[in-house]
């Protein structure tokens, strides 16, 4: 599927609920904020988008510590993990999505290889309570392409989080 109509089931499923969302994006630097505010009326149910490219940038916007990266290194669960809780904590949304990742074309690394992202999902539930999950991907390609994917997948898992809500 295309990502327009992803970003149109998208607010379709956030608009029946009376849901935001927010997102906390690095190697996609933005896109997925982007991708979202194409569509017109999007105000609805786009709350905020964060651009937190730079290790600094992840910790002061968004509570990632910064013994967390040094441990783990930017592109890993636990640090996309803590980016979508960052950004939902600091937002009025009900849902998030974080990504973090080596787009290309350098920067890799044999245990980090170009086209590795790390994607999590952050949802708030009635008390108030945070949950998350991560999924890893190896996306193949240059770097339009990988960014291109990840783009799809952070909008699928929104969805599959949604429609999981509902029980569908």
């Amino acid at each position: 599927m295309d990502i327009p109509d992803l970003v149109t089931r998208l607010a379709d499923a956030l608009r029946a609920r009376g849901q935001l969302i927010a997102t906390a994006e690095s190697c996609t630097g933005g896109l997925i904020a982007g991708a979202c505010t194409d569509l017109a009326g999007s105000s609805d149910w786009f709350e905020r988008g964060v651009v937190s490219y730079s290790n600094a940038a992840k910790t002061e916007l968004l509570g990632v510590p910064a013994a967390l990266i040094d441990a783990h290194g930017a592109v890993s669960e636990p640090v996309a993990l803590a980016m979508a809780a960052g950004v939902l904590q600091r937002s009025h949304a009900q849902r998030a999505v974080a990504v973090t990742g080596v787009a290309g074309p350098g920067g890799g690394t044999a245990a980090k290889p170009v086209g590795l992202v790390w994607l999590a999902w952050a949802a708030r539930g009635d008390g108030g309570a945070i949950t998350t999950r991560a999924v890893a991907q190896h996306f193949p390609g240059d770097r339009a392409a990988v960014r291109r994917a990840t783009i799809a997948c952070a909008l699928q898992g929104l969805l599959d989080d949604l429609a999981a809500q509902a029980g569908t």
